[in-house]
């Protein structure tokens, strides 16, 4: 492996740097609300699948007892 200087480290960084496509602000808006939108749904598929489960758990106890 080759050494590198400090100087040419950091001249390496900076060009990789030049290199990186950052997103638009309009595209970072949009993909963060896509990610609330989807976070939110997710959430509240997930609460009711757990509301079911708990429900047929607790329904299949009740013959237990």
């Amino acid at each position: 492996m080759a050494k590198t200087t400090p100087g040419e480290f950091v001249a390496q960084v900076r060009a990789e740097t030049a290199k990186i496509s950052w997103p638009t602000r309009r595209e970072t808006i949009t993909t963060t609300i896509f990610v609330l939108i989807m976070t939110t749904v997710l959430s509240i598929f997930f609460l009711g699948v757990d509301q079911i489960l708990g429900w047929s758990v607790k329904f299949l106890l009740s013959f237990a007892s």
